[in-house]
C-alpha cells in the first residue's frame, strides 16, 4: 500500500487521524493515535462502489479477523465510539486494527540490500512466524488464499520482527466438504487449481506460501513472472515434480531447475533443505502438495519445523576461506564436531584449532552445542579453523563464480537489456561487490580472533615470566638466607653443599635467558595488533584497485554500466586477490608469533616447576637446619637439666650422709652411755657374786 500524506487534521474524541497508510483491495487505510494512551490503531473503511459479493467479504473479514488470537495474525481492536458514525457513508462497518509500524513486507523486499533475496536470519523468522500463522488458520478451518508480501506486515517485537497476516478479505471458511470452488486472489501467486477454476483445499496456501518463500530466498519469484496467464499456465505445467524454478535467461530461453539459484545468502546445508522443501509446496497437483509420503514426518509444516530447530554450527576454514555449516546434535562434542571437519578438509584433528569470535579456543571434551549459531541473529560464522603446524598462510581458494547474467554481459558490454532482466543484473552486480566485501570481512574476523588468541597466550606467557621473575628473587633470597646460615650454623658447609644448594644456582640462570628471548617477541606481537587495514597502510590496499570506485559509483548510479564495467576488467577478482594476500601474510606473521609463544609457554613452565621443586628441597633443608638446631637446643637443654639434678641430689645426699652422721653420732653416745652403764653393772655383778662366793 502507498502512504497518502495528510492534508488536514481530524479527531475522533480521544483519537487523532495521523496518516493515510493506503488504499487496500477493499478500502481505505488510516493510522489513528490515542492523544492520553498515545496507542495506535489502523482503521479499515470500505469503498462504496463494492459489489453485493466483495461487500459480503469485507462482512466476512471483520467476522474471521475478531475470533482470531495469534501473535502472527493482525488482531482487531474496538472502533472508537462515534468513528463509525463520523467516517462512514455507507452500512457497511468500520474495521479496526493493531497497527504495525514496521510496514509490508513488500516495502522490505524492495531494499536495494534485498535485490538478491533476504539474509538468512530474516528468512528463518518469516518461515517461523508464517507457518505458525498458517497452521492456526488451517486449524480453524480457514483458507487464506491471498498471501502474497503485501498481506504480511512488520511489527517490532521486544527481542526482532514479528511477521503478521493482514487482509482476509479473501479468506474463506472451509464448507464440509473442504472444497471451494471461487476464484480470488493475486494471479502471481495463486495455485495453479485456481486459475484452472478447479476445486481446491488448503493446499493453494502451501503454493502461495512456497512463491513467496522463494521470492524472499532469491529476491525473485519462481515461475516466470513477466509473463502473462495463458503462456505462464502453459509453460509452467511442464514443470516435473521436483522442479522450483522456471526461468528465462537473457537470451530468451526457458529453464527448468530443482535447485535454489543464485546468488542468495543461505548457507549450503539449508540451502539443500529448503530446497527439499520447496519441492513439496510447490508441486503442480494440489493432491501430492505438502505431503512427501516416504519421510518421516510426511506433512511439509512438520518438515519445516525439523529445518526450524536445526541446531547449526558454521566454521570458517582459514585456509580455503570456505564456510562449513553442521547441524549438530545436544549431546555432540567438539571432538565429534572434529571427526567431522577432518573428513570434509582432511585436516588430522589433533592439527585443528578451533577459536571463537573472542579468540577462546574449544576443548575436545566441551559440547558442540556452546558454538551454534542463532541463524535468527547473525549470518556470520562463529567458530574459524586454524592448522596448528602451518605458519605460513597462503589462498588456497578461487574467487566468488560471478552469477550468470554478470558473466553474460561480460561476454557483450553493448547488449541492452529490458527493464526485469536490467533489474536483475544490477542487483546481481550489486550482491557480487557485497559479497566479496563481506568475505574479506570473514576472513578480517578470523585474524581478530588469532590475534585475541595469540594475546591470551601471550597473557598466560607473561604471567608465567613474572611468575618465574618473583620466583626467582624469592628464591634467591631463601637461598642467600640459608647460605649465610650455614655459614654461621655450621662447620661443613662444603658437605651441606651437595644436597643441591649447587645445581639451584644453575637452574636460576635460565630464567635470564627465558626472560630476554620474551622481550624480543614482544615488539612483533604489538606489530601483529597495528592492523594495518585500519591505519595509514590501507592506502596501499586502495592503490591495489579501485574498490571504493566501484561501490561509490553502483550505490551512485545503481546502473549496470559502471559495476559491470569494472567487473569485466577483473578489479572486483585482482581487489579480493590482493587483499587476500595481504591478510594471509598478517596470518603468517600471527601464526609464526603465536607458534614462539607455544614454543616458550612449556619452557618457562618448566623452569618455574623447576625452581618451584628447588624452593621446596631449599625449605625442607632449611627445616632439617632447624629441626637439627632445635635438637641440639634440646640436647644443651636437657643436659643442663641433669647436670642440676645431679646437684640436687649430691647436696640431697650430702643433708642425708649428714644427718645420719649424726643420728649414727647421737645413737654412738647413747650405745657408750649404755655400756658405761653395763660395764658399771657388771663391775658391780661381779664384786656381789665375788663377796658371795668368799663368804
Amino acid at each position: 500500500m502507498n502512504r497518502v500524506p495528510l492534508q488536514q487534521q481530524q479527531s475522533c474524541g480521544l483519537w487523532e487521524l495521523k496518516e493515510r497508510l493506503g488504499t487496500g483491495g477493499f478500502g481505505n487505510v488510516t493510522r489513528w493515535q490515542n492523544k492520553e494512551t498515545e496507542e495506535q490503531i489502523a482503521i479499515k473503511q470500505c469503498r462504496q462502489e463494492l459489489s453485493e459479493r466483495n461487500k459480503e467479504r469485507w462482512c466476512l473479514e471483520i467476522q474471521i479477523i475478531k475470533r482470531l488470537d495469534h501473535v502472527n495474525v493482525v488482531a482487531a481492536r474496538e472502533v472508537p465510539e462515534g468513528m463509525q458514525k463520523l467516517m462512514v457513508t455507507n452500512d457497511l462497518p468500520l474495521l479496526a486494527m493493531e497497527y504495525c509500524q514496521g510496514g509490508d513486507l513488500r516495502k522490505y523486499l524492495n531494499l536495494l540490500e534485498n535485490c538478491c533475496g533476504m539474509r538468512e536470519g530474516s528468512v528463518l523468522i518469516l518461515l517461523c512466524d508464517i507457518s505458525s500463522a498458517l497452521t492456526y488458520l488451517h486449524k480453524k478451518r480457514i483458507i487464506h488464499r491471498d498471501l502474497k508480501p503485501e498481506n504480511i506486515v512488520l511489527q517490532q517485537g521486544e527481542k526482532r520482527l514479528i511477521h503478521k497476516i493482514i487482509d482476509l478479505g479473501y479468506a474463506k471458511q472451509l464448507d464440509q466438504s473442504s472444497l471451494c470452488t471461487s476464484f480470488v486472489g493475486t494471479l502471481q501467486y495463486l495455485a495453479p487449481e485456481l486459475i484452472e477454476r478447479q476445486m481446491y483445499t488448503v493446499t493453494v496456501d502451501y503454493w502461495s506460501f512456497g512463491t513467496l518463500v522463494f521470492e524472499c530466498i532469491t529476491g525473485f519469484r519462481p515461475f516466470l513472472p513477466s509473463w502473462q496467464p495463458v503462456p505462464w499456465h502453459n509453460k509452467v505445467m511442464l514443470k516435473g515434480d521436483n522442479d522450483i524454478v522456471v526461468y528465462e535467461n537473457l537470451t530468451r530461453e526457458v529453464h527448468f531447475s530443482k535447485h535454489l539459484p543464485q546468488p542468495n545468502n543461505l548457507n549450503s546445508l539449508l540451502s539443500l533443505k529448503l530446497e527439499r522443501w520447496l519441492q513439496l509446496m510447490l508441486k503442480w497437483s494440489p493432491q501430492e502438495r505438502g505431503k512427501d509420503p516416504g519421510a518421516t514426518p510426511s506433512d511439509c509444516f512438520s518438515q519445516l519445523e525439523v529445518i526450524l530447530q536445526l541446531k547449526l554450527v558454521h566454521v570458517l576454514n582459514m585456509m580455503s576461506a570456505k564456510i562449513l555449516s553442521y547441524s549438530v546434535s545436544d549431546d555432540e562434542t567438539v571432538a565429534d564436531l572434529q571427526l567431522r571437519i577432518e573428513k570434509d578438509t582432511e585436516i588430522p584433528v589433533a592439527d585443528q584449532e578451533l577459536l571463537l569470535e573472542a579468540g577462546l579456543a574449544l576443548e575436545p571434551q566441551a559440547l558442540a552445542m556452546q558454538c551454534q549459531i542463532d541463524g535468527r541473529r547473525t549470518d556470520l560464522p562463529l567458530v574459524f579453523l586454524f592448522v596448528r603446524s602451518t605458519c605460513s598462510y597462503e589462498p588456497q581458494f578461487a574467487p566468488r563464480t560471478l552469477p550468470e547474467n554478470i558473466s553474460y554481459v561480460q561476454s557483450d558490454p553493448k547488449i541492452v537489456l529490458a527493464y526485469r532482466p536490467l533489474r536483475r543484473t544490477c542487483g546481481q552486480a550489486w550482491h557480487t561487490i557485497r559479497s566479496l566485501k563481506e568475505d574479506w570481512q570473514r576472513l578480517q574476523q578470523g585474524q581478530k580472533a588469532a590475534i585475541m588468541s595469540l594475546l591470551r597466550h601471550n597473557s598466560s606467557l607473561s604471567k608465567q615470566k613474572n611468575d618465574m621473575v618473583s620466583m626467582y628473587q624469592r628464591l634467591m633470597a631463601k637461598l642467600d638466607f640459608f647460605t649465610t646460615s650455614l655459614h654461621i650454623d655450621m662447620d661443613k658447609y662444603q658437605e651441606q653443599t651437595s644436597t643441591g644448594i649447587g645445581t639451584m644456582l644453575q637452574k636460576l640462570t635460565l630464567s635470564f635467558e627465558l626472560e630476554e628471548e620474551m622481550m624480543q617477541l614482544q615488539p612483533d606481537i604489538v606489530d601483529v595488533q597495528r592492523q594495518p587495514w585500519r591505519s595509514g597502510e590501507q592506502k596501499v590496499l586502495k592503490k591495489s584497485c579501485g574498490m571504493t570506485q566501484v561501490w561509490t559509483l553502483f550505490l551512485e548510479h545503481r546502473g549496470l554500466i559502471g559495476s559491470c564495467f569494472y567487473l569485466q576488467q577483473g578489479n572486483i577478482k585482482t581487489f579480493f586477490l590482493s587483499v587476500s594476500l595481504f591478510l594471509f601474510e598478517q596470518h603468517s606473521k600471527t601464526a609464526l608469533c603465536r607458534q614462539r609463544v607455544m614454543e616458550l609457554l612449556p619452557k618457562v613452565e618448566g623452569v618455574v616447576q623447576k625452581m618451584a621443586e628447588s624452593e621446596q628441597v631449599l625449605i625442607r633443608l632449611q627445616e632439617k637446619r632447624q629441626r637439627e638446631l632445635w635438637n641440639l637446643l634440646k640436647v644443651a637443654c636437657v643436659r643442663k637439666h641433669e647436670r642440676l639434678s645431679l646437684a640436687e641430689e649430691s647436696r640431697t645426699f650430702e643433708s642425708r650422709l649428714q644427718s645420719l652422721l649424726h643420728d649414727t653420732i647421737q645413737e654412738s653416745e647413747t650405745s657408750m652411755e649404755v655400756r658405761r652403764s653395763c660395764q658399771l653393772w657388771l663391775i658391780a655383778f661381779f664384786r656381789e657374786l665375788y663377796v658371795v662366793t668368799v663368804f
